[in-house]
């Protein structure tokens, strides 16, 4: 049977139309809506999707834990954060990541705020709208995290690099937030990057949709994978195909048991 009898325009539309509104699935999105500041947003988004992998109950656990350690002024908070004098005796283990990489990326988050004013700034040093995509621009920005925060192998989970073929979906995840603009993405980044250079989050659920339905014929999950949807996504939208990540997402998956 022809994909297109199958996944049509019209039904990723309808799917989009029923998660496009407040608090319309589980997803650790909705905590953004804890903090008021576009920097504390920001911040706070790069933090979730860090730790956006496992039971999604786990991870909105985890991150309304980071919003009480921080008292939610995350920004300000992280701006001000001394290394050395606020880890003792702190539980920030989260599944195979230790508390240790946790502050890591604390410090991390601080040294760039500092250095360059926001997350953005970082990003939009390596990236160049000319770019096919956002692939150039993380090949620049994940290093220099990683460089600063000198974590260990455990930390470097948490900020992936696409040069080992990740399908990188939660720095992706990141960017969708920041990118989009709608009543579930902030588009606090939407002046300066392009929607249609966006590449879409593959998760498994994504993954076993796509391949179901012979959208993607590739197997491997990596980051070809996931270009090689948005590719297909754009022949429904070519200037924001990742608007159908959560439409796709819920094709695939029960609601009431969501797994990253």
């Amino acid at each position: 049977m022809p994909v297109s009898a199958i996944i049509t325009k019209k039904l990723l539309d309808s799917y989009y139309v029923k998660y496009n509104k407040h608090l319309s699935s589980k997803d650790p999105v909705w905590k953004l809506n804890k903090v008021k500041t576009k920097s504390d947003k920001e911040v706070l988004a790069f933090i979730i999707s860090c730790y956006c992998y496992g039971n999604i109950t786990q991870i909105n656990n985890f991150i309304s834990k980071v919003l009480e350690f921080t008292s939610l002024n995350v920004s300000e908070f992280i701006l001000n954060y001394n290394r050395s004098s606020k880890e003792a005796g702190l539980d920030f283990r989260y599944r195979f990541n230790s508390t240790q990489d946790f502050f890591d990326l604390i410090h991390a988050i601080s040294v760039i705020l500092k250095k360059y004013g926001s997350l953005k700034n970082l990003f939009r040093k390596y990236y160049d709208k000319n770019d096919e995509n956002v692939i150039n621009a993380l090949n620049g920005f994940t290093p220099e995290i990683r460089h600063i925060a000198k974590g260990s192998k455990s930390f470097e989970y948490l900020v992936p690099l696409v040069s080992r073929k990740s399908t990188c979906k939660r720095l992706l995840l990141f960017l969708r937030w920041m990118v989009r603009k709608d009543k579930v993405d902030t588009g606090l980044w939407s002046k300066e990057i392009y929607t249609s250079k966006l590449i879409m989050p593959v998760d498994t659920h994504v993954y076993k949709i796509a391949r179901k339905y012979k959208i993607v014929e590739r197997k491997s999950l990596d980051i070809k994978f996931a270009t090689e949807l948005t590719e297909k996504l754009k022949k429904f939208d070519p200037v924001d195909p990742v608007k159908y990540d959560f439409a796709l997402c819920h094709l695939g998956v029960d609601k009431e048991n969501l797994n990253y």
